[in-house]
């Protein structure tokens, strides 16, 4: 983080202080904001490096119909993190942040990538984005991805953050009413890491019991439980790169506080005014570098209010 700097101080004066360290391992587009291009530069904004490693390296998001460009070997991987860790760095390593992973073989690749890290730098916080589907589209990553995820990351996790759909998912329990989502996510946690924090944080959730013309977000610990509403905007379709852009909001916001209720209010009122910005300007990309103002600073914060 900078520190700031008066008129009477020189730049000499200040001491300066490294920024924090976060390996994420996602898709890449070159065009628009999905994956890694969706949360290195908001996590650059709070003032993280990230390494980035890329799964992909498309041309655009799927959601085009058309795209060009690679799908990477998992051994990409574990290749490229030889040579960070041949820099010698990994010690200086404070989280690995996983989304899009495209195939069984890359599951496993970043689960070792957390487990090298995790040698490293005990302390260490792996978030887990388990991007496998959505209401409305139904699973839409390989059919055998929900079941090595579940099976390999979600222990490894110390926070995860799915959608509704994927919340039911992996729990097999079905979220009509809060009291549905708290007990979803609460069985979720148990199967986390058990040396962290263990926090779920539910993206998007939809509920019969819920005011009208709203979204929630819901975060789920072992400390408490917090809800945060925003006003629910008219965007048809949805923007892509919504969930890639909260959970690095929310975890870097967690890396930086030690909170989960002060990252819950600081990560969804960030991402309320980049989807209104990108709403008011008639965009299909969410608009990352015309709203990076409020990604450490939100103008309006939508307080989380506890719910348990």
């Amino acid at each position: 983080m900078t520190t700031p700097v008066s008129s009477s101080d020189s730049l000499d004066s200040v001491t300066p202080t490294l920024p924090r360290n976060i390996l994420s391992i996602q898709s890449w587009v070159s065009y628009g904001h999905v994956g890694n291009a969706a949360a290195i530069f908001p996590l650059q904004r709070l003032g993280f490096e990230v390494w980035g490693v890329h799964t992909v390296q498309f041309s655009n998001h799927t959601g085009y119909g058309a795209w060009t460009g690679p799908v990477f070997e998992p051994g990409v991987i574990a290749e490229l993190l030889d040579g960070i860790e041949a820099r010698g760095v990994l010690p200086q390593c404070d989280g690995v942040l996983s989304g899009y992973v495209g195939s069984g073989g890359t599951v496993a690749a970043v689960v070792g990538a957390v487990g090298r890290v995790r040698q490293a730098h005990p302390q260490a916080l792996y978030c887990c984005d388990p991007v496998m589907g959505d209401v409305g589209r139904g699973v839409f990553v390989h059919p055998d991805l929900p079941a090595l995820i579940a099976a390999q990351a979600i222990p490894a996790a110390d926070i995860v953050t799915p959608n509704q759909f994927e919340l039911e998912l992996l729990t097999g329990q079905k979220v009509e009413t809060l009291a549905d989502a708290l007990a979803a996510a609460h069985a979720l946690r148990e199967r986390l890491n058990p040396a962290g924090p263990r926090i779920v944080l539910l993206t998007s959730l939809v509920r019969a019991d819920a005011p009208a013309s709203s979204i929630e977000t819901l975060a789920v610990t072992g400390e408490g439980s917090w809800l945060c509403r925003t006003p629910l905007l008219p965007l048809d379709p949805p923007r892509n790169g919504t969930g890639d852009a909260i959970a690095a909001l929310f975890y870097g916001q967690f890396l930086r506080t030690g909170s989960a209720e002060q990252a819950l209010t600081l990560s969804m009122s960030a991402l309320y005014a980049l989807l209104d910005l990108t709403h008011r300007l008639g965009t299909r990309e969410i608009q990352l570098v015309a709203a990076q103002g409020e990604f450490e600073r939100p103008r309006h914060l939508f307080a989380a209010e506890r719910v348990e």
